[in-house]
Formats: C-alpha cells, structure tokens, sequence
C-alpha cells in the first residue's frame, strides 16, 4: 500500500515538475535549437491543455494561407510607399530575404499571389509614368501636390525604379517573371516620355531593363521569342543611349555582366533581327565609344553564324 502511495506521490510531483518547466519556458526567449526540441516534444508527448495551450501557441500559427498571403501583398505594398529611405532598404532585404526560395523558411511560406505583386507593380508604374510627365513639363505645376514638389524629382524616380526593380527581383526568384516583361514592353507611352526627358532622369527606365537583359542572358528568365524580340525592339535604343549614365550611377548594377547579357540576349533571335538590332549598335558604338555597351564578342558570334557557318551550308550543298 505503500509502494502504491508513493508511486502516486511520485506522478503528482512529476506532474508538478513538467509543469512547472513548460510554464518556465513559456515565459523566456527560445533559441531556434531549443524551439526544435520543443516542436519535437509536442508531436511526442500530450499535455494537459492549460499547460500546453500558451506554448502551442508560440509553436504554431492560427492564420490561414490567404491570411498569410495578404500579409505578403500588405508587406510589400507598405514598403513601395515608405517614405525614409534607410527604413525602406532595410524592408527590402527584410522582406526579400523572406519571401526568396532559398529562404530558410521557405517550408513555413505559403505560395505568394502572382496577382497581388502584379497589382502592385502596376501601381509603381503608374507613378512612374506620372513622374516623366512631370518631367517633361506634360503636368502642370498647379496639379501637383505640395508634398510631390518637395522633394526633388530625380529621387521620387530613383525611389519608383527602386521599388520596381524590388518586385522584379522577387519575381524572377519565384519564376514568376514572363508577364512582366510583356508589361516592360508595352510602356508605350513611358518609350515616347523618355525620348523627351533630360539624360539624367531617363537613364532610370533603362535600369529595369537592365534587370531583364542580364535574367535573361543568364538563362534565369524563359520568354519566347515574340517577348524577347518585344523587349530588345523596344528598350535595345534606350539602353545604348543611357549606358554612359548607367556607368556614372551604377547603383549596384554590374556593368559587366549587363554588357555580356545584351549581347547572350539578342543572340537568341532570329539572325535577321539580330542583323538590324546589331547594325544599330555598329553605329553607336563608333559614334560614342566607352559610352555604348561593348557588345565586340556577341557581334562576332552574329558574323560567324550568319556568313562563315552560312557559307559552309552553301557549299555542302553545292556539292
């Protein structure tokens, strides 16, 4: 009867004792080791629901899939209109970091909504196209507020192409980057703004390009041929007349590798395409120098392709 007794005590105390350490680390920070062994010890172990109720809710969100989506969409919302500069660089690597497919909480991420980063993007560029009108004198001064005339218009458009360039970079992450360049393309109306904008602003446009150029020349990007052809039609001119303003403002752009991945990208059209886009290039390259990308190497590959190798063809048939 003893034994019994004292088995009883026992159970309580032990009782008593988890208890006791589960309401103790309840109440203190968790290293992500000590939250492993916790996670582990709940799928191994029942609790009573009082004492694991707190825990399990430090454990394990409530919040749905679209909940969690929405919060996506809201992040990456609020940043685009964050308006101190170090916050919103510090957001971005933030927010980057997490939503990124090598993030580490990758397996804890729902899927995020191609619509809701699309919407977004849609909204940067509409400001975007404001700000060029304004550049080009197409707003009146009396239509803008007192808050867009207070800051200078070269940061308002840097602050726009930034929070563009933001989307794009985890668009393409995600594999999720084809439509934007349909909709890169068809900026009609920003392509005629920057034909009309100081060189000091337009350059800023042809930093989304560059974006797109080096994804695609880098094999991160798959479009068909109908896009690839659409962005170098309309962006190719741009981006030789803004490559010496890319130079002085690089702003984290690799100069190299974009020189290299216009001349992989406009290697993938058809070589009549590729005939007049490059002739275009000949003749402001040996206008402008240093000025214009060196795209020496991918020319090279162009001639061999369509005259050497061509040539060879002919031949073999001949005989």
């Amino acid at each position: 009867m003893q034994d019994a007794s004292d088995q009883v005590s026992a159970g309580i105390m032990f009782r008593r004792g988890v208890s006791s350490c589960l309401k103790y680390l309840e109440a203190v920070p968790w290293t992500e080791e000590e939250e492993e062994k916790l996670r582990s010890l709940f799928t191994r172990f029942k609790f009573d629901e009082a004492t694991s109720r707190d825990m399990l809710a430090r454990l394990h969100s409530q919040q749905s899939t679209d909940t969690l989506q929405n919060l996506a969409r809201h992040l990456v919302s609020s940043i685009t209109t964050c308006s101190d500069a170090n916050a919103r660089n510090e957001l971005k690597s933030l927010v980057k970091g997490l939503l990124c497919k090598s993030s580490v909480y990758e397996k804890e991420q729902p899927d995020i909504n191609k619509e809701d980063f699309y919407a977004v993007c849609q909204s940067c560029m509409s400001v975007l196209h404001n700000l060029f009108e304004e550049a080009s004198d197409a707003i009146p001064h009396e239509r803008m507020t007192k808050k867009e005339m207070g800051k200078p218009l070269i940061a308002r458009i840097s602050k726009q192409v930034d929070n563009i360039n933001f989307l794009l970079e985890i668009l393409l992450d995600r594999q999720m980057a084809e439509e934007f360049v349909d909709l890169w393309v068809n900026q009609g109306n920003l392509l005629k703004l920057h034909e009309r904008a100081s060189p000091m602003v337009r350059y800023e446009l042809s930093r989304v390009s560059a974006i797109l150029f080096i994804a695609m020349g880098t094999r991160k990007l798959h479009c068909c041929s109908e896009a690839r052809s659409g962005l170098l039609q309309a962006w190719f001119g741009p981006m030789l007349l803004d490559f010496g303003w890319l130079q002085r403002c690089r702003k984290g752009l690799d100069m190299k590798a974009l020189e290299e991945a216009m001349g992989q990208t406009l290697l993938t059209l058809p070589l009549k395409q590729q005939y007049v886009l490059f002739m275009e290039w000949f003749r402001c390259f040996s206008r402008n120098g240093s000025e214009c990308p060196n795209l020496s190497k991918a020319f090279q590959i162009w001639w061999r392709r369509s005259f050497l190798r061509g040539s060879e063809t002919h031949a073999v048939e001949s005989r």
